[in-house]
């Protein structure tokens, strides 16, 4: 089972420019039909329609609604106003969200969503890490959610899959970290005894930077090896190969690369 995780970037290149290529970008990363893919910064307007663009099944949470300023807007207005330069405006206006995109075969059971920085986390892990106003308003600006799916493969054995986009904020990896430990506690409670259960996703932290993410590939935890930067696909429960990072020129089209993240996958055995 190939599982395939990539933050889609709103469909944008790195470096950015007006057009927006996120249809290019689903047919490249699902050309050789992986068995999951597990997609982040997805404009809200597409998140209902990835699955038929690529002929798989898609279930997803809206992280980030479409707004105009503080007002909520449809998400068709939101996607007519990014239009006209999708690389400088990105998601000012088109909200967010986070897909899982499966293969047909894969039937899903049952699914649920997490919210990772509800204003009351955000307020208790404020004061035990100290952190300051410049933090906690940067921690409360934008929603950030962890979606887990239960799915039962033809073999009958099922598993769980939780994708997640954690918040970003450079200055402090403590932000990010304190958001994966609340994901991966939420996805160990959904998963039941002996499921295999995948942790995917941008998390916004590397191995190097994140004590969560040493714990969880540690004996304790149990989960496979994280990868090499701040996207991971960490599996518990389940052989899986090493993870494997593309490279750019995978996803390069004319001198630009497809997205500013590079997709991560592992293949499970």
């Amino acid at each position: 089972m190939l599982i395939r995780s990539w933050n889609l970037f709103h469909g944008n290149t790195k470096p950015p420019q007006r057009a927006a290529f996120l249809d290019e970008m689903l047919a490249l990363a699902t050309a050789d039909r992986p068995d999951v893919l597990c997609v982040q910064e997805v404009p809200a307007w597409a998140l209902a329609e990835l699955g038929g663009w690529v002929g798989m099944h898609g279930v997803s949470a809206l992280a980030a609604r479409p707004v105009l300023g503080p007002v909520p807007i449809p998400a068709a207005v939101g996607r007519a106003l990014t239009a006209a330069n999708h690389g400088l405006l990105r998601s000012a206006f088109a909200g967010q969200g986070n897909a899982i995109l499966l293969r047909a075969s894969l039937r899903v059971l049952r699914e649920e969503t997490l919210v990772l920085n509800p204003r009351r986390f955000r307020d208790t892990q404020a004061r035990w890490l100290g952190l300051d106003w410049v933090a906690r308003l940067a921690w409360g600006k934008e929603r950030r959610v962890c979606h887990a799916v239960r799915i039962e493969p033809p073999d009958g054995r099922t598993m769980v899959i939780a994708n997640m986009h954690c918040t970003s904020y450079p200055p402090d990896q403590r932000l990010p970290d304190a958001e994966l430990l609340r994901a991966a506690v939420f996805a160990d409670a959904f998963a039941e005894p002996g499921e295999a259960l995948v942790l995917a996703g941008d998390m916004n932290t590397s191995y190097l930077r994140s004590r969560t993410l040493h714990d969880l590939c540690g004996h304790e935890w149990g989960f496979s090896s994280a990868g090499p930067g701040i996207d991971h696909v960490l599996v518990r429960g389940a052989k899986t190969s090493p993870v494997r990072r593309w490279p750019d020129a995978r996803r390069e089209r004319d001198d630009r690369l497809l997205s500013d993240h590079a997709p991560v996958e592992v293949r499970l055995s």
